[in-house]
């Protein structure tokens, strides 16, 4: 089986500071990264539901972890001033499309001026020289394109845009990054490399979101309820969390390495056979779960959502040389593995850590994928 590109001896010993690392990715990424040996920070608002990631996993035993708003400029400032981070990972932002309908205001100034802030408290930071931040992965989602309902996936070239106030957002965070790189990081004057990064659906363990497929159906079937399913024959990009978060550290490698040539956006989607609908993923996570699991099609009013919604991303293969590892069984096992498991434990910080250095050797129950 192939070996992972994400480099352990790069990342020992390098600070990196992560906005939002009390949500569910941050969560898994901060313990990726403590598990490395890396000098990890952490700036976001508190857990955004109990349970959570965060607290079940001890994620702040390891890391500097401070509480602030992404919209408070001085806050963004004060946090990259003292801890000089090497890498930044933007990970905070208002990340749930049904939220964002009850809650516009709130998802654009989050999303949008969150961004914003701290692209421009790493400009004046680096411009000052209180910090030396090389390089800064700014976190969106597929959802940033224009939607057109095709069945093809969408390219890092293809239109900006948004049909709700989630999408519009990321869409507007993508084009407030490309300015900003335009504007301050490029060229012989900046030794800072800014990219964004889009990822499909992500799933996997320590997620309690609410209005998320996975974190509804583990909440109905611990309870003997039957989850309800909004939309059976929608189409989406479904992929472990730890997927995505391997391009994001690998592609912050070459950021931090080599620079320019490495700050533009990104599709980190899963393989095309993981790219299935929402039906199909009901079934396998009830397969997994076993005979409490129960389900129906909700046929109720809904708020608009994409019915077609896929990720292209060859630029990610051939020039990083990063491709998902697991099937969308194997990231249903993990996931199913991982709530299991935490029925039964006071702490999930060690088997978290076990499953990521489970993807990190491709070995065990898994089925990898082969480019």
């Amino acid at each position: 089986m192939d070996a992972l590109v994400v480099d352990r001896a790069f990342w020992k010993g390098k600070s990196v500071l992560i906005t939002g690392h009390t949500g569910f990715k941050g969560g898994w990424l901060s313990l990726w990264l403590q598990d490395m040996g890396t000098r990890v920070a952490g700036m976001s608002l508190e857990p955004p539901s109990h349970p959570n990631l965060f607290e079940r996993a001890n994620i702040a035993e390891l890391m500097n972890s401070r509480l602030g708003d992404i919209k408070d400029l001085e806050v963004m400032l004060s946090s990259i001033r003292e801890t000089n981070p090497d890498v930044i990972f933007h990970m905070a932002a208002q990340s749930l499309v049904r939220v964002s309908y009850s809650s516009p205001a709130e998802t654009y100034a989050t999303n949008i001026m969150g961004t914003v802030n701290l692209l421009e408290a790493v400009r004046q930071v680096n411009l000052n020289g209180d910090a030396d931040v090389r390089a800064v992965i700014i976190v969106t989602s597929d959802k940033c394109y224009e939607n057109r309902e095709w069945e093809k996936g969408y390219q890092e070239t293809d239109s900006m845009g948004g049909a709700d106030p989630y999408a519009s957002s990321k869409g507007c965070a993508e084009l407030v990054t490309s300015a900003y790189r335009r504007s301050y990081f490029l060229g012989t004057n900046s030794a800072t490399g800014v990219a964004s990064v889009r990822a499909g659906n992500v799933i996997g363990g320590g997620d309690w979101a609410t209005d998320r497929l996975v974190p509804d159906a583990v909440r109905a079937f611990l309870a003997h309820d039957t989850l309800g399913i909004r939309r059976p024959d929608a189409i989406r990009p479904w992929q472990h969390v730890l997927e995505p978060l391997s391009g994001y550290l690998l592609l912050a490698q070459h950021l931090y390495s080599e620079g320019q040539d490495f700050a533009r956006g990104w599709n980190f989607g899963p393989d095309t056979l993981s790219e299935k609908s929402v039906l199909h993923v009901v079934e396998t996570l009830a397969n997994a779960w076993g005979s409490d699991a129960k389900w129906k099609v909700d046929e109720g009013q809904h708020p608009h959502e994409a019915t077609y919604l896929k990720l292209d991303s060859r630029r990610a293969r051939s020039q990083l040389g990063w491709h998902p590892r697991l099937s969308l069984q194997d990231a249903v096992t993990l996931t199913v593995n991982w709530y299991r498991e935490d029925q039964t434990r006071a702490s999930m910080r060690e088997f978290t850590i076990k499953q990521i250095q489970q993807y990190e050797r491709a070995d065990a129950m898994l089925t990898v994928n082969t480019p």
